[in-house]
Formats: structure tokens, C-alpha cells, sequence
């Protein structure tokens, strides 16, 4: 027997055996009677046997050495299904397969089985799943800190073309990745007011009294880093009652009240963004910020006095990076534990707060950046409003004697209209940095919304351009890619993506360029077989697919591909006879719930789809088809499949974006504005092997400032006139003729993202990517080019930016690839 195969058949033996001993002890269930999902449990529960030790042994030395540690707090953590992403990271991939096959299994039908965690909705709590799987890769202590929701963001359905929200149950059966900490619980108040007291030094003290209080309780996930040596913790909070259960009520014959607090309280932890377009559900959001992130700051703190009892080390030990506005509340909030709990004094209390909290900001919308009414602060959060008051009142008072000072828009109550706080500039005043997330997005931060405070601080804003793991977005999600990458260059690639740079010559070898194009072709007929299962629809895997996968918002400009594709489809009708190029065009998202315009929008592209897909003239060579429920499962079978990138929101508006890189990592070309991400991806892949049309941030900024005439561009295009009258007369909606009118209306009104002043660019560049495509080895030439010189967007690069720069932390472990 060779050299290491005998150990390797003892290794799996013992992993058969685990497998087999969960399969009884966790089912009762004997192989010939277990149901996919049983093996899924079973296979999980062994796959957690053997994290657990590790996980134990990373938590010891992060204890043994006192080390700085980061605390990651979103609202959102897309992780998605992690038994692929536990496999490959422990590099037992191919023995599972193996063993599973031995058991008459296959460990594909396994995995699916497992559902998407629907805890978060896109880019943003990718990032910080990405940021998770990074941190545990190079050695860095790092926790994420999330709501556990039960049901997370809705399971997207369509009837008759319409987005319908369902609760999304992926808990239904249990999630056998997390343990359930009921010792890790945290009291969290609400409403009740604020009473002066003094304390034995005759000092004025706070009390917060007469409040409503709810328990969060802690569930913790491992995350696996690359090679197991680290592993990391997601702790997620579930809102539980402090009384689950009256039995006075329930004697009395009172069953509802008896569980009234229960519900009243769970539901806290129910839902990933409850539609906030009532008051209840605005304060049921508002309350939810509020409740993790001060559970994780209690958390913190705990972890921190377990240790150490002086506060002004906390700094040396504790970065805490806000992912977003929604945990902003954190600076009252460590505020409030410092002062009222721990009884630092206001100055001592302030320098450690703006030394350990930093600010991700990720839009450049002010109607993006929170604002909560002052009404709703100070019934909910009475404490945390009067601690506001006094943040705003001593910086105001700070900055008022230097030469122009803009003191309402430094302000952090907002004066205009109903008065407000807005929470940018709350995480703004309170963090020792504040981070864009691309380098266009961070200059125009500067500009834009936070022009004033920049002046006032011009050292905080500093860039941290978004990444996305390797491990996940290529090394699984794309296996014929990856295998054919790492038998040319070997595999260090999948823990040090720069590494791809060596495709870089292969990129004029046609041999190689086959092999890629194959790749690409095995993921493209895995898509076509996904796509007819799902929705009915047959495609053509030998056509251009032409794909944009993210959440719908007119910014995006979903909108602008939808006028592409009608203009096209007309010019097919026209001229049935040309030689046309198949397209098959891909689109899936999710709009919020109460954002109308978006839902529309949805609408409109589903019967668009439905006519198309049955038009005999056009069937055969333009395909349209929205996938539904778009989430990390269904990315990770589309992405891999892309021949064309869709990135064509608004120059200025796209913060990074995460998909752009997704995308061309996986051989895809891309279409875009120079918005974003797109600047940094067209500097590393070259200008000619991306497609770039349309306006920039500053000539779309001129267009706002001068005021912009979309009558003209319309009347200007006939092709554009012509789609649009389509769509307002009711051509795709005879049942409703007038359904798309408020679209259309819209764009010859104000056009507010610019879509009209687009159209004609992109429909040429369009025009250009179906002319290189007809060109193969050209198209596959840039196709290798774009995934051999995007190693630079590896969320590795982005967190040993933010160690270095924002959270001043080292690794603790090394990393396992080294």
C-alpha cells in the first residue's frame, strides 16, 4: 500500500463510523430507512464532533493570550449553507464524498438539503459572512454578533408575476450547527423614564426606571477557517421573556394572556427588516438594533472584566466595527454601561467609546443613512436620547468656534421636519474611523454625506475597498473551475487569491482557454437544468448568458436591463431573418416589502419573461427569465454560470458591491457603469476586457445639479421611445393596460437615477459584448484575464486592511496555509 493511503483509509473508516453513530443517536434511524435529511443531520453533527475541539482550543488561546478582539455587529449574516463550506475548509471534502458513496449516498443530494440560513437579504451581510470565514482563516479572534431570527428575510414567491412575501422556516427541523448558550443571557430594557439620582460621592447619577425588560440568549456557530486551525464564533441573540409563562392567567382561564408576553417578545427575533412602513413596524425594527447590539456590548464587556478591571485598557483589547447604521446605537449604548452601570465619569466613558467603535458607512443615499424620530427615541429609548443630547451638546459646542462650521448639518438631530436623529453621524462622532467600502465611494463620502463632518475630522474617513472569500465563491460554488486552476498552479490560490495572477499567460493558450471555456459550459448546463426544474423554462446552455443577480432598487437599474431587453426583443420581431445571437438573460432579487416601485418592477420583468419565453418569432434566441427566491444557494449555481455581469446602477450611488467581484472571479465579463467596485475592477482586469458605458459620478452629479431633461434623450432614441411606449400601453400587460404607467410616468418626470441618459450607451455596449462574444477565443481570452487579475478583491486582502488599519489587531493563529 502506497505512502499515506493507509492512514488516510483509517481516517475514513472513523469517519464512516461517526457518520453512522449520528445517523442512530441523532434519527434512530438505520441507513436503508434514513431520508435525505436525516443523513444531512447526521453528516453535520459528526462534521461538528470534529470542529468542536479546535473551536475550544481557538477560544482557550484567545483567553491564554489576552489578546485584542474584533466584534463584528450586523444586522444581517447571509452565511448560507454551511456543511459544503465546513468540508472543504477541514479539507475532507472528497473522503465525505467518498464515504457517503460507500453508504449508498450521494453527498450532493446531502447538501442540498440543508437550508439557506435567512439571516440576511445581500451584499451586506454576504461582507460580513465573507469578513467571518476570513478572520477565522488568518488567526484573527474575531466574534460576529447578529439576531438569530427565526424566520430572517421572506421566502420570495410570485403569483401571477407579483412578489408575494412568505416566512421563510429554516429552522423547521433545527440547525445542528449551532449550540444553544441559555447561561449566556442578557437583560434588555425598553420604554420606562429617566430618574436623577446622586451617589454615595453626593455625584448626579441616572437611573433608567419602570422599564419593559426581554432576555437575549446567546447561539453560537462556529466558523471555520481555511484548513481548521482557527476557528471563530457567530453569536446570534433570540429574544426570550423574562417570564415565559403566567399560570394565573392560564388558571384563570386566560390562555391568550397567559403567553401574551411570550409572543410580545419572541417576535423581536421573528423577522430580518419588518416592514417599517406602520409605526409598529418601525418600532419593532428600532427595537431590534437596539436589542443585539446592546446584548453584544454587554457581551463584550463581560468577556473583557473577565480578565481585566481597569476600562481604560478596554481600547487594547476591543475593536468593534458597525456594520452599517444599524448597530449605531452602540455609541449611547456603551455610553450608558460606562456611566450608569459601571459609574466611569462622562470623559473617561466618551475616550474609551470613540477608541473602541469604527463605522462601515455603505451608501452614499441620505434616505439610506437612519434617521429615528425623537418621539420614538424618547418613548423607547429614554436613556439613550438624553445621552445623545449630551453627545451633541458638548461637540457642537466643540466645533462652533471654528471658522465655518455648518452646525445644522453637523448637528445630530436633524431640525427639518419632524425632528429626528440621525444615526450616521451618531456612529460618525462615535468612532475612532469610518470606513468606505471602494475607493470611488470613499472620496465621494468626503463630498457628499458627510462633507461637514470630514472637515471637522479630516484623518477619520479612510477606505477599506470589499472582498469576497475565495473559498466559497470559487474554490466551492465552481468546482470545474477551481479543479482546472488548481491542477495548473495548485491550490495555495484558495487561501492567497493573488495567486491567480499566474493564469494571467494561460490566457493566450488555447488549450487552456478551451479547458476554461468547458468549466464554464458544465456550470452553464448545471444552470439551464436549475432553471427548468424551478420555473418550466428550457434554455439554451450554448447561449450568451447575461445575468444580474441582486436586490432590486431603482438605483440598481433593473429597470434599464428590462428597456435592453424590449428594445431587443423589437428589433428581433423586425428583422426575424438576421443572424441573432441567443441570449439568454438571468434576473433575481428581492425588493423590501413596503417598496412598491421595486415590486413593480419585479412585475414588469415577470411579464416580460412570460412574453418572450412563448413568442415563437423570438423563443428560440431570447430568453428572460426571473429566478425567485434569490438567496446564497441559488448565487452559488448562477454566479459560476455568468458570461456577462450585469453592474449598471447610477455612477455615485453603489457604495463597492460584492457581486461584480462574485462574478468576474467566476470568468464573467462586465457590463457597467464606473460606479463602485467597477473603478478598482476595470484597474485590475484591464479597460479593454470590461465593458464600460454611460455617465460618471461626476457628470451624473452635474446632470442632478443642472437639472436633467429626460424628454430629450427619449425623443432623441427611438428604440428607447419605442420600448417605453410599449410598456406604458399595456403590451405586456393587456390585462392591465395601465400597469407600468407610474414606470414610465416616472422617467419622463425626473428620472431620478438617470436611466433615459444610459439607454444609449448601454445599448452599444451591449452591442460589443454580443460582437466578442461571436468571437470565442477573444471572449474567453478576457475571460481568463478577468478571474487571473481579480485576486487583489479577496475578503483576505480587505481584513488584514481593516487589522491593520482600523482594528490594530494580529493574528493569534497561524494561518493554516502557510
Amino acid at each position: 500500500m502506497p505512502d499515506g493511503e493507509e492512514p488516510r483509509a483509517i481516517a475514513r473508516q472513523e469517519l464512516k463510523q461517526s457518520f453512522l453513530k449520528w445517523l442512530a443517536f441523532a434519527t434512530g434511524r438505520e441507513p436503508g430507512a434514513a431520508s435525505g435529511r436525516d443523513w444531512f443531520m447526521a453528516v453535520a453533527l459528526a462534521l461538528r464532533e470534529r470542529i468542536v475541539g479546535d473551536w475550544i482550543a481557538s477560544r482557550n488561546l484567545y483567553r491564554e493570550q489576552d489578546c485584542k478582539r474584533v466584534y463584528y455587529l450586523s444586522l444581517e449574516f447571509l452565511v448560507g449553507r454551511l456543511m459544503s463550506d465546513s468540508m472543504a475548509n477541514l479539507g475532507i471534502m472528497e473522503d465525505c464524498r467518498e464515504v457517503l458513496h460507500e453508504l449508498g449516498v450521494h453527498i450532493d443530494d446531502i447538501v442540498v438539503t440543508e437550508p439557506d440560513a435567512a439571516l440576511g437579504n445581500g451584499g451586506l451581510g454576504r461582507l460580513a459572512a465573507c469578513f467571518m470565514d476570513s478572520m477565522a482563516t488568518l488567526g484573527i479572534p474575531g466574534y460576529g454578533y447578529g439576531i438569530r431570527y427565526q424566520y430572517g428575510l421572506f421566502r420570495q414567491q410570485f403569483d401571477k408575476g407579483w412578489q408575494v412575501e412568505a416566512p421563510e422556516d429554516w429552522l423547521a427541523y433545527g440547525n445542528p450547527w449551532e449550540l444553544e448558550r441559555p447561561d449566556i443571557s442578557y437583560p434588555i430594557d425598553f420604554y420606562g423614564h429617566v430618574h436623577g439620582v446622586r451617589d454615595d460621592a453626593g455625584r448626579p447619577r441616572w437611573e433608567w426606571r419602570n422599564t419593559q425588560r426581554v432576555l437575549a440568549m446567546a447561539y453560537d456557530t462556529p466558523v471555520v477557517g481555511w484548513g481548521g486551525r482557527s476557528i471563530n464564533t457567530l453569536r446570534l441573540w433570540a429574544a426570550k421573556p423574562v417570564r415565559e409563562f403566567s399560570l394565573d392567567d392560564f388558571n384563570r382561564g386566560d390562555y391568550l394572556r397567559a403567553v401574551e408576553q411570550k409572543a410580545l417578545t419572541e417576535n423581536l427575533s421573528w423577522v430580518l427588516y419588518p416592514n417599517d412602513s406602520t409605526p409598529m413596524g418601525q418600532e419593532l425594527r428600532f427595537k431590534q438594533e437596539y436589542f443585539f447590539t446592546s446584548a453584544s456590548l454587554q457581551d463584550m464587556l463581560r468577556r473583557f472584566l473577565g480578565q481585566n478591571d481597569e476600562f481604560a485598557r478596554l481600547p487594547d483589547h476591543a475593536a468593534v466595527q458597525l456594520n452599517d447604521t444599524h448597530p449605531a446605537i452602540a455609541v449611547a449604548e456603551l455610553m450608558r454601561l460606562l456611566i450608569d452601570l459601571h459609574a466611569l465619569d462622562w470623559d473617561e466613558a466618551w475616550d474609551i467609546t470613540t477608541r473602541c467603535l469604527n463605522y462601515t458607512n455603505h451608501t452614499l443615499l441620505p434616505e439610506a443613512l437612519e434617521r429615528w424620530p425623537v418621539a420614538l427615541f424618547e418613548r423607547v429609548l429614554p436613556r439613550h436620547l438624553q445621552l445623545i443630547y449630551d453627545i451633541n451638546d458638548r461637540f457642537l459646542k466643540s466645533v462652533a468656534k471654528r471658522a465655518g462650521s455648518d452646525l445644522r448639518a453637523l448637528s445630530l438631530i436633524d431640525e427639518d421636519g419632524p425632528r429626528s436623529v440621525r444615526m450616521g453621524n451618531l456612529a460618525f462622532i462615535g468612532s475612532r474611523r469610518v470606513n468606505g467600502v471602494s475607493a470611488l465611494h470613499t472620496e465621494l463620502m468626503k463630498k457628499t454625506v458627510f462633507k461637514e463632518l470630514h472637515k471637522q475630522f479630516p484623518d477619520r474617513i479612510v477606505n477599506m475597498t470589499n472582498g469576497i472569500t475565495p473559498r466559497r465563491w470559487l474554490n466551492q460554488c465552481n468546482r470545474p473551475l477551481a479543479t482546472l486552476i488548481t491542477d495548473t498552479i495548485g491550490d495555495g490560490w484558495i487561501a492567497d487569491l493573488p495567486r491567480l495572477a499566474a493564469l494571467e499567460p494561460l490566457a493566450d493558450d488555447a488549450a487552456f482557454r478551451q479547458a476554461f471555456a468547458d468549466a464554464k459550459a458544465a456550470n452553464k448546463r448545471r444552470l439551464a437544468q436549475y432553471l427548468e426544474t424551478w420555473t418550466g423554462v428550457a434554455v439554451d446552455p450554448d447561449a450568451l448568458f447575461d445575468v444580474q443577480v441582486k436586490r432590486i432598487h431603482e438605483y440598481k437599474r433593473q429597470l434599464l436591463n428590462l428597456l435592453q431587453t424590449v428594445a431587443l426583443y423589437n428589433e428581433m420581431r423586425d428583422d426575424p431573418g438576421r443572424d441573432w445571437l441567443p441570449r439568454v438573460k438571468v434576473m433575481a432579487g428581492k425588493a423590501a416589502p413596503s417598496y412598491g416601485v421595486a415590486k413593480l418592477i419585479i412585475k414588469l420583468a415577470n411579464d416580460i419573461g412570460t412574453c418572450l419565453n412563448r413568442d415563437p418569432v423570438t423563443a428560440d434566441r431570447l430568453k428572460f427569465i426571473f429566478v425567485p427566491n434569490y438567496n446564497v444557494g441559488v448565487a452559488e449555481i448562477v454566479i459560476p454560470a455568468a458570461d456577462l455581469s450585469e453592474q449598471i446602477s447610477t455612477a455615485g450611488m453603489e457604495a463597492s458591491g460584492t457581486g461584480n467581484m462574485k462574478l468576474a472571479l467566476n470568468g464573467a465579463l462586465t457590463i457597467g457603469t464606473l460606479d463602485g467596485a467597477n473603478v478598482e475592477i476595470r484597474e485590475r482586469v484591464g479597460p479593454e476586457n470590461i465593458f464600460i458605458f454611460g455617465l460618471t459620478a461626476d457628470e451624473a452629479a452635474e446632470c442632478w445639479r443642472k437639472g436633467y431633461d429626460s424628454h430629450a434623450a427619449i425623443e432623441a432614441d427611438p428604440r428607447l421611445a419605442r420600448a417605453l411606449e410599449m410598456i406604458a400601453g399595456g403590451f405586456f400587460s393587456p390585462d392591465d393596460p395601465g400597469r407600468f404607467r407610474p414606470l414610465v410616468d416616472a422617467l419622463f418626470t425626473s428620472d431620478r437615477f438617470l436611466v433615459t441618459a444610459d439607454f444609449g450607451t448601454y445599448w452599444t455596449a451591449q452591442k460589443q459584448a454580443e460582437t466578442v462574444y461571436r468571437n470565442r477565443d477573444i471572449w474567453w481570452r478576457r475571460a481568463v484575464l478577468n478571474t487571473a487579475n481579480v485576486g487583489w478583491f479577496s475578503s483576505d486582502r480587505t481584513v488584514q486592511s481593516y487589522a491593520a488599519e482600523i482594528w490594530r489587531t494580529l493574528p493569534q493563529i497561524a494561518n493554516a496555509a502557510q
